[in-house]
């Protein structure tokens, strides 16, 4: 479909291509996680004001997963328990950490009035497929585990991600209905990819090549997967479970000038034909990553807003 990118969007690109912005596709996984981790302070906006930002140390049988838990000055709790949003950050699965993703989860948390746990899974290409999603996996059961001393009311758990990120809190959420980890009330996904087979228009659309081109995402997936069969595991590809029914209810995200757009939004329609009460948005005008941009693109800062009154209504 035409793709125009709003007055806003398309400065920033220009302003990227203006700067000289390397690809990722061009710089070894450690370059790119340290241009990446620059890049924030370019393009993240002011953080809201927090009660506390604490490091966590999640136990798990393949060693331990840094995090950090943030808490809201105004957090609604019901005897001394709060809601808790379980974020996964983007970055293809090799790039991304805790810092790139630090005001995005300060703006959940504020926002949704709940407290956010931010974990950083073990990156390709060190550690490949499955390895993030044992972790995912891992540390939301150690954080329903250990709801009580944190705090946390273990009815009203949510996960979420973007990207990459989106991706992970998919699969969480699917191997959790099917008996491998604790209830989930709610899945947030924002521009998630969902299915490998990137076969969807939007994958095809030069309009969409835009900051995540097609080039890049093949160099997250040869990273991140062992070899071509693992893209038929619904673990990589959360699109190819063989059913969504019964999964939480979800917000889906997408941005128009996204290669993953077609997948988010046909993820979201199978979802809703499978029975699952799906939230969709669409930022038509905006690209990929937009959505920790707020500094550059107000979108951002709406679609942080629009997130937070989701998970306020979640039952």
């Amino acid at each position: 479909m035409p793709v125009t990118l709003d007055p806003d969007a398309a400065f920033v690109y220009k302003a990227f291509q203006d700067a000289g912005r390397p690809a990722y596709e061009t710089l070894s996984p450690t370059e790119a996680r340290e241009y990446y981790r620059q890049a924030r302070f370019v393009t993240n906006p002011e953080p809201p004001l927090l009660k506390s930002v604490e490091p966590l140390a999640i136990e798990t049988a393949d060693g331990i997963i840094p995090a950090r838990l943030y808490t809201p000055r105004m957090l609604r709790q019901s005897n001394d328990c709060a809601p808790c949003l379980v974020f996964f950050h983007g970055g293809g699965w090799v790039i991304g950490d805790l810092d790139t993703h630090d005001v995005a989860c300060r703006k959940l948390a504020d926002e949704g009035q709940l407290i956010v746990i931010s974990v950083d899974y073990r990156r390709a290409p060190e550690h490949k497929f499955p390895a993030a999603v044992d972790d995912a996996t891992a540390a939301t059961a150690w954080i329903s585990d250990h709801a009580k001393e944190l705090g946390l009311d273990t009815t009203r758990l949510i996960v979420g991600g973007d990207s990459a990120g989106g991706n992970l809190a998919a699969v969480v959420s699917i191997a959790a209905r099917d008996g491998n980890g604790p209830s989930i009330a709610g899945q947030v996904l924002v521009y998630p990819a969902t299915d490998f087979a990137m076969t969807q228009p939007s994958h095809r659309e030069p309009e969409t090549s835009i900051l995540l081109t097609h080039t890049v995402i093949r160099w997250f997936r040869d990273h991140y997967l062992n070899s071509a069969a693992d893209a038929e595991d619904w673990r990589a590809s959360p699109a190819r479970t063989q059913t969504l029914a019964g999964l939480p209810p979800a917000y889906i995200l997408t941005a128009g000038a996204d290669p993953l757009r077609d997948e988010g939004e046909e993820y979201a329609r199978r979802l809703e034909k499978a029975g699952v009460d799906v939230t969709y948005r669409t930022f038509p005008g905006q690209f990929h990553g937009f959505f920790t941009m707020g500094k550059l693109l107000d979108q951002a800062n709406v679609a942080a807003r629009d997130i937070g009154a989701w998970l306020r209504a979640l039952k």
